[in-house]
């Protein structure tokens, strides 16, 4: 494990409290939050596989999907060139450049990148805002990680559908009020909705958070599973939360 590395103003290391892993974040563009720590959870690679993890920001969950995953390699794409610097960073940082890529590239080009049908999971925590939701500066790194300004959900569902093989599997975080935009768009791109899971900040609190697993062609046949509920009181995290940070 690499133990010394100059980092850039603002930047700070934190631990991944996992395997010793550790990630490089800057405050000033979009550190991960939760959403990245419950798709990483959630979602499934195979022994073997080939993973593609599009709006990868900082490397965080393919780091995490490293650390508790047989799958044989992971990219991420990310189109902010400082937060691909992030990830190629931590990347280093953890010793793990012979299973982790980082791309600084537009979404919209992967298929041509690096061709169609060819990985066997997606993940993707994407932008959940629409273009004109409450922005105040459009040019900003936040801004443009939290909101569809340089690629819709069209964009990335139909990425993925792309670069997925014929039953490859999709996992996406989102948010609940987008749920119908975004089994249309799956279905559209031809991945069916398979796995679903509610994320609640309080067991009495309607949903924020969506987990959401499709497979490319897949059969319908919609699994809702229990609810995720997140704090069991104020800034306590329920013992499900826990266990799942325990095994991030």
């Amino acid at each position: 494990m690499i133990t010394d590395i100059n980092l850039n103003e603002n930047e700070r290391i934190d631990d991944l409290q996992i395997k010793g892993l550790r990630i490089i974040q800057n405050p000033d563009l979009f550190c991960f939050g939760i959403d990245a720590v419950l798709l990483s959870d959630f979602a499934r690679a195979p022994e073997g596989s080939k993973v593609m993890d599009l709006c990868t920001g900082n490397g965080a969950i393919p780091i995490l999907m490293a650390a508790k995953t047989e799958a044989r390699s992971f990219t991420g794409l990310e189109i902010q060139e400082q937060s691909a610097d992030l990830a190629k960073r931590s990347v280093e940082l953890n010793e793990l450049t012979d299973r982790i890529n980082i791309v600084n590239a537009d979404l919209k080009e992967a298929v041509s990148l690096f061709g169609g049908s060819t990985f066997d999971v997606v993940t993707v925590n994407p932008p959940y805002m629409t273009e004109n939701h409450g922005i105040i500066n459009s040019n900003s790194p936040k801004a443009i990680a939290r909101h569809e300004l340089l690629c819709s959900l069209d964009d990335v569902i139909a990425s993925a559908a792309g670069l997925l093989r014929p039953q490859g599997l999709f996992f996406m975080v989102h948010r609940p009020h987008r749920l119908s935009d975004i089994f249309v768009t799956m279905r559209k791109y031809a991945i069916e909705p398979k796995r679903m899971r509610f994320v609640h900040p309080y067991v009495d609190k309607e949903p924020n958070m969506v987990l959401i697993e499709g497979s490319r062609g897949g059969r319908a046949n919609l699994i809702v599973e229990a609810p995720l509920v997140v704090y069991k009181d104020k800034h306590v995290y329920t013992e499900e939360i826990r266990e799942i940070y325990d095994n991030a």
